[in-house]
């Protein structure tokens, strides 16, 4: 059964946690990896709960969590009087996940499943050296001139008028309003903004390229998009890709929904529970393997594998 835990961030923020234990024991001395999965901006935890069972029944130990200002990791007070940014994900909130189960579990296998801003944000924490792997879906560099037209003059409008403006009148973003999740503080959503805006992509307010971590990774790299993700589109998550230097090997594998006999996948496709016999079992095979030291495939090092 599912456990409900509260794990501190870095400056003592209390997170809001869900722990999946593994369904299937191992046997002698054998340790059960940890997936944490980091969820996209302004989702709850929650709408990852039947991927992360379906992990933990395949021996995983699983953890999702909320973001700062997100779900049940929101303040009781109002959240335009919140001061956390976007990079507080990753420097605060990521860092003290990771501490925690290192600390937690200290002689098991770490790996990550990134969504969308869960992938980026392994740029901004120096505990992502300790992780074996990291599968990324939807994961991309979000500046917006990697975005085709006409949508890259449509987004262009959005970071640089509407989002600023919208978190001006209502002291937060109102994502709910808009069908677009979760609320978000309000630096948050200037901080995203920001970072969409320049093509240095992870900034802070006056544009200077954040302190990043991306070369500290040294495991192994999947990266998947869609081809129907609008939120996503290839080039953008190719970019975010070749920020991780050091990968010992890194994979971008671009679906159609077609490919796995979908009619649609798009940004949050992935993590519904139809695919769990197509993209959840390829992806969770593709983590064993990284686990276990065994590549489901010899070659060069960004060769395109087949999962």
């Amino acid at each position: 059964m599912p456990n409900e835990i509260t794990i501190p961030a870095v400056d003592g923020y209390p997170l809001a946690v869900t722990s999946f234990p593994p369904a299937v024991v191992g046997t002698g001395d054998a340790k059960p990896p940890i997936a944490l999965i980091n969820g996209a901006t302004g989702v709850k935890r929650g709408y990852y709960r039947a991927f992360a069972r379906h992990l933990a029944g395949s021996g995983m130990h699983t953890l999702t969590w909320d973001y700062r200002g997100i779900g049940d990791s929101r303040p009781d007070g109002p959240l335009s009087a919140m001061t956390a940014t976007m990079a507080d994900w990753g420097r605060l909130d990521l860092t003290g996940m990771l501490q925690w189960i290192y600390a937690t579990y200290p002689d098991h296998t770490v790996v990550t499943v990134g969504h969308s801003v869960g992938g980026q944000l392994l740029g901004l924490t120096d505990e992502v050296a300790r992780v074996r792997a990291a599968c990324c879906v939807g994961a991309q560099c979000g500046y917006y001139r990697l975005w085709p037209w006409p949508r890259r003059w449509l987004l262009g409008l959005f970071w640089h008028l509407f989002l600023p403006a919208a978190v001006k009148v209502a002291g937060r973003y109102p994502s709910r309003l808009l069908g677009m999740g979760e609320d978000l503080p309000p630096q948050v959503a200037r901080q995203w903004a920001a970072w969409c805006r320049n093509r240095h992509f992870m900034v802070d307010f006056a544009g200077v390229p954040l302190a990043q971590t991306f070369d500290l990774f040294g495991g192994s790299l999947l990266a998947l998009s869609f081809s129907d993700d609008t939120y996503a589109p290839e080039k953008s998550v190719a970019t975010l890709v070749e920020f991780f230097t050091s990968a010992t090997h890194r994979r971008h594998r671009h679906l159609r929904p077609a490919d796995v006999e979908a009619r649609k996948i798009g940004h949050f496709g992935f993590f519904r529970e139809r695919f769990r016999n197509t993209l959840w079992r390829k992806a969770r095979r593709w983590l064993w393997a990284q686990v276990l030291n065994r590549p489901l495939s010899d070659g060069p090092r960004h060769e395109p594998v087949t999962i």
